[in-house]
Formats: structure tokens, sequence, C-alpha cells
């Protein structure tokens, strides 16, 4: 038996227990043993058949209390959801749950050139995320609009967002995390280039990073005055064995297996920082970019330690990089980077 813990803001444990601070909510502690009663924990169901409360995502969305104190629920069942999904910034504290991240899809197919309405959000994205305090879980993310451009899947603008076991999925400029402070946990990422950007400060911890094609796997624009940017922790990166194939039958690149860096700066001051992470082999030996201008050597902060695997190669890295000491290493926390005057700390049980 699996308990559940109602609660304002967390993280689901490998135990199966939400800890966090415990909300208003009525429902403190709801024993889960079958999928009837699972369902009695959330606040809307959202299911394409109609057997829920709402056919649509957005619908749900729209039904949560403006500026709410406390958790509003949803559980998507599994499917695949079409369209531009918006969490606006009077929607806090909104939680969205799928069953199984492979199953329960939020896709968007449009790129930043195709908008659907004559007043688009900036990129165009297929979820944007501005109400503070969100979280998601077992869902996929999605863009499907291809390698010719920029299509984000998801773009976060809010402050303290939540992903756990989630799949973001897209090309070029996957994932946005735009401003704030930002958890992502046990998530797939998968692009091409610069495919995690943007000022926002996060960790990605024990997530799957991979590169389609090669490319270039972050692009950071880091404020000069925030001490952290993108902070991997425990993650793998893995990447395509073979160039890809386009849609006309031809690989894009015939004379090699494709390579990516760990990042360029969008920005000058971009700060990445990649600790105790397996490389795949397509990862370069000299492992960053400097995105054609020597005058980001002297300002751009990237860093690792203790990188494994066959794309770890210190000896080769460029010298304007750095490799952490362990004291410097252990310093760097989920608390540390994302703490801030709240002392907000997604990981703590």
């Amino acid at each position: 038996m699996k308990t559940i813990t109602a609660f304002h803001f967390g993280v689901i444990l490998a135990s199966g227990i939400i800890a966090a601070t415990p909300s208003q909510s009525s429902a403190a502690e709801i024993k889960i043993e079958n999928a009837a009663t699972k369902e009695t924990r959330f606040d809307a169901i959202v299911s394409a058949d109609g057997s829920g409360t709402h056919a649509t995502v957005q619908d749900a969305i729209a039904a949560a209390q403006e500026n709410s104190p406390i958790p509003f629920r949803i559980l998507i069942k599994p499917g695949t959801y079409k369209g531009q999904f918006m969490v606006s910034k009077s929607k806090r504290n909104m939680q969205l749950f799928g069953e199984d991240a492979e199953k329960t899809i939020l896709t968007y197919p449009f790129n930043v050139n195709e908008p659907q309405t004559d007043a688009p959000y900036q990129f165009n994205p297929g979820v944007v995320v501005v109400g503070d305090d969100f979280y998601a879980e077992n869902l996929a993310i999605e863009n499907t609009s291809g390698d010719h451009g920029q299509a984000l899947a998801l773009r976060v603008d809010n402050d303290r967002a939540v992903f756990n076991h989630c799949r973001i999925l897209g090309w070029q400029d996957t994932l946005m995390v735009n401003n704030g402070r930002h958890y992502f946990t046990n998530c797939f990422i998968a692009g091409r280039v610069d495919f995690i950007y943007g000022s926002a400060t996060a960790v990605f911890d024990h997530c799957e990073i991979h590169s389609k094609d090669g490319g270039h796997v972050t692009a950071a624009s880091t404020p000069q005055d925030h001490p952290f940017g993108f902070v991997f922790m425990d993650c793998k990166l893995t990447g395509d064995p073979k160039p890809w194939v386009n849609p006309a039958g031809v690989p894009a690149n015939t004379n090699s297996a494709p390579k990516a860096d760990l990042g360029r700066p969008w920005r000058p001051y971009a700060s990445v920082t990649y600790l105790n992470c397996e490389m795949g082999d397509h990862i370069k030996p000299t492992g960053w970019n400097n995105w054609g201008k020597p005058t980001n050597e002297l300002t751009a902060r990237y860093a690792e330690y203790k990188s494994t695997g066959p794309g770890a190669n210190p000896a080769a890295r460029f010298k304007w990089t750095r490799q952490l000491t362990k004291e410097e290493a252990e310093k760097i926390t989920v608390e540390s980077v994302l703490g801030g005057s709240d002392t907000w700390n997604p990981a703590q049980p």
C-alpha cells in the first residue's frame, strides 16, 4: 500500500511518500489501493474519453482558484493532448500528474515562426508555466515541429517549479528555463541545438540528457550577479550513435558519429556546472563552445567535477573552463543553488 500525504509543495520520493509542509487540504492523508480511490486525491481529472471532470488540460487548469494558497491537483489520464497549454501567473500551486510519462503526452507541432494566435507568447512554446510553485510528474511534454529552427516544448517563467519523472522532448530550444529557480529530477530531456537554455537557476538531478544528432546541450544566459545558472548533478549524458536521417532519407553527417558540446554562452556570464555526471562518447573532447566569441572565454562560468565515461576528458577541455576541487564541489548542493531568501529546498525529505 502506498501512502500519499497532501502537501503545499514537495517531491515524490522513491518510498512513495510526498515529504513537505502539509497544506490546508482536508484530505491530509489518503491511502491508495486501486485506481478508483486514487482519483479521490485530485481536484480535477482530465480524460479525452469524457470519463473525467474535464476533456482538456486547459479547461482543468482554468477550474483552479485564482492565487490559491494550497495545491490544485490535476490527474491527466493516458492519452495524447494536443495544443498550447498555459499556466498563467494567477494559477499558483498548480500540480499536474500523469499516470505514465510514456503514455501521457502534451504535444505541440509548431515552431517559433508558426504562431497560432494573433498575440502569441514569446517564442511560441507548447507549454508555458508562469504561476509560482508549479509541480509536474509522469508527463511527456513534446514539440514535434522537427529539426528546423526554434521549437519550444516547455517554457518556465515562474519561481519554484519542480518536474519529476517527466520527458521533455524536442530539437532546438526544447526547454527554456527563463526566470526563477527550478528543480528537475529523474527526467529525460532530449534535443539538439541549445535544448536547455535561458537565464534561470535550475538543478537537474539524476536526469538523462540526450543529444539528438550532436549539437549543443546548453545555452545559458545567466545574469552576472547570479552565482549559479544550470547545475547538473549525477546526470547521464547520452547521444545518438548514428547521424540522424532527415525525412528525405539523407543522413545529416556521414563522416562520423554526431558530436555535441556541453554548452555555449547565450550571454557572456553563462554559468553551467556538471557534478559527477556520466558522459557518452558523443561529447567533444574540448567539452565546450565559446559561440564564436573569444571574449566569452573571459566571462563564461563553465565547470565540471568528476565527470566519468568516454566523454569525460579533463586534460583536453578548453583551458578557459574549470575542473572544480573537492572542496568547491561539496559546497554546491540543491539547497545552496536554489535556496534563495526563502531557503527553498525541493529535494529535502
